[in-house]
């Protein structure tokens, strides 16, 4: 399970660290795809497998179901670590997610993403993000 919060910055080539608590859990080998909300979603192998499984059902006639599975799959990448614990991150999805230097990285269970500082702070504003709103959505959907 992926879980934390960590500030990296990446060097000139496009090389982020990283956290070593997450290195382990990723593999050798992992996927790196553009995620929602102008981040980047980390996967290990396992389970992009068992996304990948469950994106093959959405129907093929459903324009939407298209275009997510456009989306997700068009911007993967197969990834490794440098002896460092460094991953170079593809100069297109550093643009999705509008990485210049400053990037969190943070664990979300089974799944990690890769923000930009500016666009993790934004999205954690009090005026875009009410957590009230949310756990009355949770309640609704049973958590």
């Amino acid at each position: 399970m992926f879980i934390g919060e960590y500030q990296h910055s990446l060097d000139n080539k496009g090389r982020l660290i990283v956290p070593s608590k997450f290195r382990d859990e990723l593999g050798e080998i992992f996927i790196i795809t553009k995620g929602l909300d102008n981040c980047l979603f980390v996967y290990p192998k396992d389970e992009w497998k068992i996304l990948e499984e469950k994106l093959k059902l959405l129907p093929l006639t459903r324009k939407d179901a298209r275009a997510f599975v456009r989306f997700f799959f068009s911007g993967a990448t197969e990834c490794e670590l440098d002896k460092q614990g460094r991953v170079l991150i593809p100069s297109n999805l550093r643009e999705h997610c509008k990485i210049d230097k400053d990037a969190v990285v943070i664990g979300v269970s089974n799944r990690v993403e890769i923000w930009s500082k500016e666009e993790w702070d934004l999205y954690n504003d009090d005026e875009n993000l009410s957590y009230d709103a949310i756990a009355e959505k949770m309640s609704e959907l049973g958590i």
